[in-house]
């Protein structure tokens, strides 16, 4: 059997730090989309949105494949936006990859907060990424987007301290599931 936990959320609601807390409480290996896009970029260049969203599909194909050669038994913390691809395409992903038990942590904080995150790290981040220009857009997806709702799910606003006592025994009780 194999278990991933996905920590979800929009762009700049939180999930790499929450991941990364994730990932120190099960001791397992954290796969991080803007992690293997980085290493695209740094590989293949930038370019525009599209080119941006093709090697985004491209990192979270790479993931999943990932996943797929790790013996049974194994979990896994992905850090990804989940709702940037139609669902039928992570469903099939989920069944390449051999995933039996999947947890959904959402990360999510009030559009504004999530705005001027994403504002403060675009000059830190490489150019493949959206810039300011996408604040307005990125605004009306954390008023609207919502968790997948398939998996058992822990919920936490990233505009509040983590509670990682709540965290860990929610993370506790999907480990004791594989």
């Amino acid at each position: 059997m194999k278990t991933a936990i996905f920590v979800n959320g929009v762009p700049a609601s939180g999930k790499s730090t929450v991941a990364a807390q994730v990932a120190t409480l099960t001791g397992w290996p954290l796969l991080a989309l803007d992690t293997v896009k980085e290493a695209l970029f740094a590989q293949l260049g930038t370019g525009d949105r599209d080119y941006n969203r093709k090697l985004g599909r491209a990192s979270y194909q790479a993931i999943f494949a990932q996943i797929g050669d790790f013996p049974l038994g194994n979990g896994v913390v992905i850090d990804a936006w989940f709702g940037f691809q139609p669902r039928e395409i992570l469903d099939a992903h989920i069944a390449r990859a051999q995933l039996q038990t999947i947890g959904e942590i959402w990360c999510h904080a009030p559009p504004e907060i999530i705005g001027s995150r994403y504002a403060a790290r675009v000059q830190a981040r490489s150019g493949g990424h959206l810039g300011l220009d996408y604040v307005p857009e990125l605004l009306t997806l954390a008023s609207t987007a919502t968790p997948l709702g398939d998996f058992p799910k822990f919920e936490i606003d990233t505009s509040q301290p983590v509670l990682l006592h709540e965290l860990a025994a929610w993370v506790g009780q999907l480990k004791s599931q594989t």
